[in-house]
């Protein structure tokens, strides 16, 4: 039987939104989006809704407001929509409101996205990462009082020190990244990033396993440490910073002042979620410049 071909313009809206989903990990890779879109529906149904609308609020956004068509189709206006959505759908009961407040958010985080992108390309500036999904979600959680959203009353397992906790601790790191806390949708999210590469997964498993390491060293909440909420900064940290190769100290420094910094976040109420990951990558990047060893910015910032 003949099978009409998918139209361009829908090929083209399929692979973005794919790709967003690939570029919360700093990936441009279709099948990798597909697989992180499975594993969301598979360890947390109830998000999925949230962070299909999320990315495509985000990409209906730069559509419409006609951005660089080639940062559309790598994802690049996608992947702060899709955590937003992801974010309130974990935290608050499903609404017709919600929805809204989703697709507005995510909008929103598209328009911010775009000065950051230009600063980085044009201006040398410190890349954006996540930073609009961060800031958009302090600024969210702050005001769920005055907009009346209902709290989620989700239960969460209580983790024990053993070694069956603390060895799937950084496979719930990995998927922790996209708030999924059960280990086999973090495996499943690892074997995502096996198919945008071997190194990908590798340095994502290696900055987990770090990050859960200095974590115990340093003493932090063990429940925090077994849920993942340190190795999930740890595997983006050691993804951003891990290209260098030649220099893999960057990675480690990074992933230490990750872990360094994700308590001072809940110390004046607000969650860490990736700030920890922005703010060492900035850290470790500008220290590089200062000391003579940076590279030119990446047009990818995300």
């Amino acid at each position: 039987m003949y099978r009409l071909p998918l139209r361009p313009e829908v090929r083209s809206w399929a692979t973005a939104q794919l790709n967003g989903f690939s570029q919360i990990f700093l990936q441009r890779h279709p099948a990798c989006g597909a697989l992180i879109l499975l594993a969301i529906a598979v360890g947390a149904p109830n998000l999925l809704g949230g962070a299909l609308l999320g990315g495509a609020a985000s990409w209906l956004t730069a559509v419409r407001r006609r951005f660089a068509p080639e940062d559309i189709e790598a994802g690049l206006y996608g992947y702060n929509g899709v955590l937003l959505g992801l974010l309130l759908s974990a935290r608050y009961e499903p609404s017709l409101y919600l929805a809204l407040l989703i697709l507005c958010a995510s909008g929103l985080s598209s328009l911010l996205l775009t000065p950051l992108l230009k600063a980085t390309r044009q201006h040398n500036w410190l890349p954006a990462y996540t930073s609009p999904f961060v800031g958009l979600g302090w600024l969210l959680l702050t005001l769920s009082g005055p907009l009346e959203l209902t709290p989620s009353l989700e239960a969460t397992a209580t983790l024990h020190p053993g070694w069956i906790d603390t060895s799937l601790a950084f496979v719930r790191g990995i998927g922790q990244v996209i708030f999924l806390e059960h280990p086999t949708a973090g495996a499943l999210v690892l074997g995502a990033l096996f198919l945008a590469g071997w190194r990908v997964a590798l340095w994502a498993l290696l900055g987990s396993i770090t990050a859960l390491v200095f974590a115990l060293l340093q003493g932090m909440p063990m429940q925090a440490v077994l849920g993942g909420l340190f190795s999930l900064n740890g595997a983006l940290i050691a993804l951003a910073l891990g290209k260098d190769l030649r220099r893999p100290w960057c990675a480690l420094a990074g992933i230490l002042l990750g872990v360094t910094l994700q308590p001072g976040f809940e110390a004046i109420g607000l969650p860490a979620m990736t700030a920890p990951f922005i703010l060492a990558c900035w850290l470790v990047l500008a220290i590089k410049r200062m000391i003579g060893l940076a590279q030119p910015a990446p047009s990818r910032t995300s």
